[in-house]
């Protein structure tokens, strides 16, 4: 557990360039060994009412997306592009760009 929290504290820093991992681990999935094997942890949020809308219909629109697959999702590419360097979040944010469900 402690490694998922420096993980995420990692990220949460000003900086937020933190030395690059060990390489991860193929999930054995038939994704080209690409997706990292991760830990996941359980969000609550608030958010405002016309994103929540949003995202329904954008699930109604697209059954291959789940909530889950596209919170992970805009969370990897918001860090990705506001300077994260961490190689775990880069994966995902390329991940979702270009693997399919």
């Amino acid at each position: 557990m402690a490694s998922e929290h420096s993980h995420l504290q990692r990220c949460m820093e000003k900086d937020c360039a933190p030395p690059l991992p060990a390489p991860p681990q193929a999930t054995g999935a038939d994704d080209g060994g690409l997706e990292a094997r991760s830990v996941s942890i359980s969000l609550e949020a608030e958010v405002p009412e016309v994103l929540f809308d949003g995202m329904r219909q954008f699930l109604e629109h697209h059954p291959q997306w789940d909530q889950y697959r596209l919170i992970s999702s805009a969370l990897a590419g918001f860090l990705f592009q506001n300077g994260c360097g961490d190689q775990g979040v880069t994966q995902h944010y390329l991940n979702g760009l270009f693997l399919r469900p």
